[in-house]
């Protein structure tokens, strides 16, 4: 199973490589959407904690742009039968979750890293505690993101309806990893900070098993 897995995750990688669709939607999102924080803000001063605040809207943002082509892709090519027959359902959200799961932190860390050098009011005191925060929010939105993708993949509205999903599933997610920026930015330590921390591995894991088990019937239909 694993080896389809990457046989699919490998299919996907080249196609976008070759293609470019995500990456420059991405890319360009990515700068218009700093650009435009950079100009509003101006020569204002902000704290920490709302520069904090600030980096998860525009990874959430970004997200919305180009994650939703994992399945997409399929029904526009027309090759999402073809996975049916030659790949299981696991093996098919295994592959594709991989692929968004490498998407997903190259976007973020280029967005942490131009976010980082840009703004000087993001600053954090407890950068051991965001750096696993911020690879558990990865995760989660990359779980995320795949299984509402392969639900809106057949629809005609693709573009509208991604993010009308998308939002009340990943809001949770984004208030707690807002949360526990802004402790981080603070300083607090890990016992301060213990519930949304836990709370944030207990969506990951709920969001994983939920894909897991879904995804048999939404593949299907």
């Amino acid at each position: 199973m694993f080896r389809r897995a990457l046989w699919l995750f490998n299919k996907d990688l080249t196609s976008e490589l070759r293609t470019r669709y995500a990456i420059n939607a991405l890319a360009m999102f990515i700068i218009v959407t700093i650009s435009v924080i950079m100009f509003a803000i101006g020569q204002e001063t902000i704290s920490a904690a709302l520069a904090g605040g600030l980096l998860w809207v525009v990874i959430f943002f970004s997200a919305m742009s180009g994650l939703s082509r994992a399945f997409v892709s399929e029904e526009e090519r027309g090759t999402s039968l073809l996975l049916q027959l030659v790949a299981s359902p696991t093996v098919v959200l295994t592959g594709k979750l991989f692929y968004n799961l490498i998407l997903v932190f190259a976007m973020n860390m280029v967005i942490l890293v131009l976010y980082s050098a840009l703004f000087d009011a993001f600053v954090l005191k407890n950068v051991f505690i965001f750096f696993f925060s911020f690879v558990l929010g990865n995760t989660g939105l990359a779980f995320a993101s795949t299984i509402i993708a392969s639900i809106i993949a057949k629809a005609n509205s693709k573009g509208t309806l991604y993010p009308v999903l998308s939002f009340p599933i990943l809001l949770p997610l984004l208030l707690m990893l807002v949360e526990i920026t802004k402790r981080c930015s603070e300083g607090v330590k890990f016992e301060d900070i213990a519930p949304e921390f836990f709370a944030l591995v207990s969506y990951n894991v709920v969001i994983a098993a939920v894909s897991y088990m879904l995804f048999d019937f939404i593949w299907k239909e």
